[in-house]
Formats: C-alpha cells, structure tokens, sequence
C-alpha cells in the first residue's frame, strides 16, 4: 500500500489480540512497527517479554520490520521511551496507534479502588501520555521546519459509546474519555499537520472477550470470521495511511460494517421561560419526553447476537453475571 511503505507506526498492546492484527497487517503493507506489549495478564498483573517478542519474530519471518518494546503506556517515562526508540530504530515516526488496555469486570459495590484506577490508568491515561510524547516530537519536527502526514488512531469500545455494560464502570468510563480525548486532540493538533480518529470494535474475540457467550462460535471453513480481530486492522492501516483526509471521526467495527459515531447529541426537549420549573411540573412533562430504558438498548444491540431473545431474558443475564462478580 503506498500510502504506508516506509512509515513507522508505533502500536501498543500489540502483543495479543487486536493490536497483534494490526501490526501483522501494518506490516504487511511496507511499514515499519513498533510492537509494545509488557505482556501482562488481563488485570494488568505480571509480565512476559516474550509476547512483544513473539509478534516481531512473526513479523521478520514474514520479511517485514518491527521492533519489541515492554513499556508501560502508564507509566510516563515508558510512554515517552517507546516513542524515542520509534526514533531511533526507523529514523521518524509517523503514527500512533493506541490499543492498550486491561480489564476488571465488577459490580460497582464490589469494585475497588484499585482496579479503577488500574483499568483507567491504561486505557485513559495510557493513550494520553503516549499520543502527548508522540506529539510533543512532532511539535519539536515542525518547529524545524519538518512538516509531513501524521496521525494518530484511539480504540475505544461500545461499552462506554454505544451500549455501556454492566461491570465494567472503570472500562466504559475510560473508553468514553478516549472516545472525548480524539476529539479535542483533532482540534488541537491539526494546525501541525497531525489527524486524530478512533476506532471502536464491537464483537471481536480477544482475552478480554473470551468469557462473553457466543463469542466461540466461528463461521464454516472459508467464510469471513466476523469476530476475528483482523477485521480491525484494514480500517486502522487507512487511518494511519498518509492520503488519508479524515479526523476527529469515532468509527464503530463489527465485522464487515464500519459505522460513524455522532457522540452525545441533543435529543427531545421541553422549555419553559422567564422561571424555574416546578418538581410537580418537572414530573409531569418529563413523563412525555421519548426515554430510553438502557436494558432495551442493550438488548437490541447485543441480544441477538448473543443468541438472546428479549429484554426480560437479557436483563435476568445480567443480574446474574453482576451477582457473581
């Protein structure tokens, strides 16, 4: 793909999963990849070496170029370290892809401290301090008159966009502010030649998805796997492509169809002038507006793919999973 020979894009969380898909695929199509991966478990404990290892050991036995890193995307010295090995190892960096991310799946009562701050810390805090180091670079290449395509592509979730899931309050939240951050980061960094997008995959099979009923099933040998996590990795490789005009865009993957996100947006509304409302008016005419209980979104927008027929059935699913996490 000419739009990404020799172009170095550094993605992180590439260890596993998505991020393993596409550096597989970025590299595929003539780019240089920067694998980063500390190869932690789910929860962000431990650490292997060997998985950001394994991935470039793939991708040169492929003929392609990549180098390991085992930073952590939360850990500010880290953050700035991959990209200066970017740097070093290619002679420039062209794109980030930020994919990082751990897990905690609980019921807000038995959530702790902890494993909010955990799961925030690298998904949110994780994309900010690798796309701040990544930036402040190329601030530092404009200001010596070096101007060329850069970009940069967040992953967010439907959990936190679309349709928030129960147990995850720490994992929808942090996406949501990905979701948020590509936006003023689009803003802000056009004025150096620099797009921001994101990408929010839906039902993919990963670590973190293993345990979601019906993510096991595969299609007859031959079909496109709609769950597989390559489906990612093309839209991801157009975003980081140089020629590529889009910015400050959510796009939601799920299988074949990619979908444009609008965020928040105002919806049904009443009005009242020259005085407060009442609580007794409030309850009145709140009652006509057009709401939606968030169980019947979740159940139109997960259930049949579940293999779940209902928002009675869909809901009692749900209690159950809250009762024993």
């Amino acid at each position: 793909m000419d739009g990404l020979t020799g172009r170095t894009v550094l993605v992180t969380g590439a260890g596993r999963g998505i991020g393993r898909a596409e550096a597989l695929y970025l590299t595929a199509c003539g780019a240089n990849v920067v694998v980063n991966d500390p190869g932690v478990e789910i929860d962000g404990r431990g650490g292997d070496e060997s998985v950001a290892a394994a991935v470039v050991d793939e991708i040169r036995a492929r003929g392609g170029r990549a180098v390991a890193d085992t930073g952590s995307v939360a850990e500010w010295a880290d953050a700035r370290r991959m990209v200066e090995l970017a740097v070093a190892e290619f002679g420039d960096l062209h794109a980030v892809v930020n994919n990082a991310t751990i897990e905690v799946n609980k019921g807000l009562e038995r959530l702790t401290e902890a494993e909010f701050d955990d799961v925030v810390a690298v998904k949110l805090k994780g994309t900010f301090a690798v796309s701040r180091w990544a930036a402040a670079y190329w601030r530092g290449r404009v200001d010596e008159g070096v101007r060329t395509d850069r970009a940069i592509v967040n992953t967010a979730s439907g959990s936190g966009l679309l349709n928030p899931l129960p147990t995850q309050t720490n994992y929808a939240a942090a996406n949501a502010g990905v979701a948020a951050m590509t936006t003023v980061h689009a803003l802000e960094l056009r004025r150096m030649g620099v797009r921001v997008n994101c990408v929010s995959p839906s039902m993919v099979r990963t670590r973190l998805t293993d345990p979601v009923p019906g993510m096991d099933r595969t299609p007859p040998a031959g079909e496109l796997d709609p769950k597989d996590p390559a489906v990612v990795a093309p839209l991801v490789a157009y975003l980081v492509s140089e020629g590529c005009a889009l910015t400050g865009q959510v796009l939601s993957v799920r299988g074949g169809s990619i979908a444009v996100n609008h965020g928040w947006t105002s919806g049904a509304q009443i009005d009242k002038d020259g005085e407060l409302w009442t609580v007794p008016e409030l309850a009145d005419n709140m009652a006509a507006l057009p709401l939606e209980d968030p169980f019947d979104r979740l159940a139109t927008a997960l259930g049949a793919a579940l293999g779940i027929r209902g928002r009675d059935e869909f809901e009692a699913m749900v209690n159950a999973q809250l009762d024993k996490s």
